[in-house]
């Protein structure tokens, strides 16, 4: 009998084994069931939202220029592993997740050691989530501290381990860490409390950057500094128990005083970041073709300088690489922030009157005509153009001099001889083929005035036309912002033929520089306008053009104000702190006119203005008779193969006669005064006869 009551015992726990066996069973299935549910119910992974960030302008070597906060007036600048310092990266995944690189996005080990402790010391010793965890707490930030919120993070952990990579995942944290306040990122926070990238940091900061996000807002270093400096030092602890750091670094790194104000964000170059944002609205991440070391060695000259000039006065400056025409600093104004200088209004692109700083262009134009030299001679004496008396800046006349020194010493006199032999009109338009503006007054024509600044510029084109000197007569758009469809080759415009642009530049490299400056390293003008309200210097070298502007922003007068002691000394101060040598200019191109005042043709010798002619006789004033000034000529026919040489018929002059096609001389016109011309192409051509007295005639015609 008791062998019966121990067999139904028996079978009796075997039967409660099995139930329970089946309960455990199907409680876990439905457990599996419903997590399952429940996982596949949870929406996809706010990546979107993740990769949100401020909007970052760059420099040329892609350093940091200006952020601008979010929307909601965070800063959360993007960041990389590979571009934050190896030793806070070490500390970090030693501090925080020592298996960073081998788990799935949950640690087991450290989930267990956290529990353990918990049970055994009644209190949170350290933390079980993983970098990967707490980056998808941060993409999906919740309040309650829960079971439920624990696994959540724990299923997005594994979740972002399928879809990114470690390193992927390590800059989401980089990116998204709190640092207190409305900072976020390692990167906002290396800015706001050191004043840097966080490429290089000490050991202290490094500590200080692990320990704030544990809990950014109790260690705000602007509020809790103290507390801060506290779990910056356990961190240095930790990491000397755990053999990463040595005692002694650990020591000395525990005595650097923690920050206690936030530094303000990078802010370079404010009027080419404001301009660039409005016009990349979309962009996250924005290139400038600026130099930051360069921007920032000419934003502390301009603020310097105007200081000393006076607490109205603003300076502008602008840099441009002559080759690419890549813009490389962009001064706006002495001081972004200056209300009183109006410093929000950027005087690069503000229109002004360029005083003589359109002189050189004249002279260009007269070059590349061929009526005049460097080496010829001309008058400065008193004339009148009707009821224009032009007079020079101050009030004297030098007589007769080389059109060398009329240019070095800007006289006023000389350039409207000039211009008035050019023509306003056509100054005008070469300007303007350039890819420059002159701004006229309204229902006002272009007159002789233009040329000692009755006009209007803007310093952003005028650096371009000078640029184009240095570019042997060929002007480039300027460019500030880097677009990925941006030419290999800039699209170019002609200034002037490269002989002229040539002659230009060896004139001005003999321009007096300002007291204590070095002689013949810059090309450079200087332009003062009427009623000293703009005082202006523009340079060029082998590699690079600088424009200056000094004034007040409402154009009211500067008693004083004179380009060449306000402006030049900015000019060659400026070209010095690009920490740039000077570079050589081109050598003259071929076929370049070089040569003494005796030793140049007849014609070049004097410049005479247009009707004056020297007559030895009864001989006739010279005239192209044919073709006629403005008549159509069909040269080309069917095309480039058919192309014809042109007859040119010339009346009068005394002999040898020179001719010239579109400034460049093609040869004697034989007795009989004729001669037949193969045209450069389509278009418009200036065909010039000149005599041996040196008057001329000139006439322009279109070849079709």
């Amino acid at each position: 009998m008791l062998r019966f009551a121990r067999n139904d015992g028996a079978k009796s726990e075997r039967r409660v084994l099995r139930r329970f066996a089946i309960t455990a069973a199907a409680t876990v299935a439905s457990c599996m069931i419903a997590g399952t549910i429940w996982i596949a119910s949870l929406p996809p992974l706010p990546f979107e939202d993740a990769r949100k960030v401020s909007t970052t302008i760059l420099d040329r070597n892609g350093k940091l220029l200006r952020a601008f906060a979010m929307a909601d007036g965070r800063w959360r600048l993007p960041a990389h592993a590979k571009d934050v310092d190896p030793g806070y990266l070490n500390l970090l995944l030693n501090y925080e997740d020592k298996r960073f690189r081998s788990h799935i996005g949950v640690d087991p080990l450290a989930m267990g050691r956290a529990s353990f402790q918990l049970v055994t010391r009644g209190h949170i010793v350290s933390g079980g989530s993983t970098i990967t965890m707490q980056v998808a707490r941060l993409m999906e930030p919740r309040q309650e501290r829960s079971v439920a919120a624990k696994l959540r993070q724990m299923v997005r952990a594994v979740q972002l381990e399928r879809n990114l990579t470690k390193d992927q995942i390590l800059d989401l944290y980089l990116t998204l860490a709190p640092f207190g306040g409305n900072l976020e990122g390692v990167r906002a926070a290396s800015f706001a409390y050191f004043g840097k990238e966080p490429k290089r940091l000490s050991l202290a900061e490094s500590a200080l950057l692990v320990a704030l996000p544990q809990s950014p807002e109790t260690r705000r270093l602007d509020r809790h500094p103290d507390l801060a400096r506290i779990a910056r030092d356990r961190v240095l602890s930790r990491m000397v128990e755990h053999r990463h750091v040595s005692a002694d670094d650990a020591t000395q790194a525990k005595r650097e005083i923690v920050p206690r104000l936030r530094k303000p964000m990078p802010l370079l170059a404010p009027h080419s970041t404001d301009q660039s944002l409005a016009i990349m609205k979309d962009a996250t991440r924005i290139q400038l073709t600026l130099d930051s070391n360069i921007q920032s060695a000419l934003e502390s000259l301009a603020k310097d300088r105007a200081f000393a000039l006076g607490p109205d006065v603003s300076v502008g400056i602008l840099a441009v690489d002559n080759e690419t025409g890549d813009v490389l600093a962009h001064v706006g104004s002495s001081d972004y922030f200056d209300t009183r200088r109006a410093g929000q209004v950027d005087m690069t692109r503000a229109v002004r009157s360029p005083g003589s700083t359109l002189k050189p262009f004249i002279y260009g134009l007269a070059f590349e005509d061929g009526f005049v030299h460097p080496e010829s001679l001309i008058e400065d004496r008193p004339i009148r153009y009707g009821s224009y008396a032009p007079e020079n800046f101050d009030m004297t006349f030098q007589g007769t001099v080389t059109v060398r020194k009329a240019l070095q010493m800007s006289l006023n006199v000389p350039a409207i001889a000039l211009l008035d032999r050019i023509g306003s009109n056509r100054l005008t338009a070469r300007i303007k083929q350039a890819g420059a503006n002159l701004i006229l007054p309204k229902d006002e024509t272009p007159g002789l005035a233009m040329g000692l600044g009755g006009v209007g510029i803007t310093l952003n084109d005028l650096v371009r036309l000078y640029a184009g000197l240095a570019r042997s007569g060929d002007t480039v758009t300027l460019r500030e912002i880097v677009r990925p469809d941006d030419k290999d080759e800039p699209e170019t415009r002609r200034l002037l033929d490269p002989s002229a642009a040539w002659l230009i530049g060896n004139v001005l490299m003999g321009t007096p520089p300002p007291d204590n400056a070095p002689r013949n390293r810059l090309a450079f003008k200087t332009g003062t306008s009427y009623g000293y309200r703009d005082a202006w210097s523009v340079g060029f070298d082998g590699r690079m053009t600088i424009g200056v502007w000094v004034g007040r922003p409402d154009g009211a007068p500067v008693p004083g104000l004179i380009g060449r002691t306000a402006a030049a000394p900015i000019l060659f101060d400026a070209f010095a702190r690009t920490g740039k040598l000077p570079m050589a200019l081109p050598k003259a191109p071929k076929g370049t006119l070089m040569a003494s005042n005796a030793k140049l043709p007849l014609p070049l010798r004097r410049f005479r203005a247009s009707g004056e002619f020297v007559r030895t006789g009864s001989e006739q004033a010279l005239r192209i008779q044919f073709p006629l000034n403005g008549s159509r000529i069909d040269a080309y026919g069917g095309g480039e193969a058919s192309q014809s040489a042109m007859p040119v018929k010339v009346a009068g002059g005394v002999l040898p006669l020179t001719m010239m096609v579109n400034g460049v001389a093609v040869g004697h016109i034989d007795s009989r005064r004729q001669k037949l011309v193969d045209p450069p192409g389509p278009g418009f051509v200036r065909l010039t006869v000149m005599d041996a007295t040196g008057a001329a005639d000139t006439v322009v015609v279109r070849i079709q």
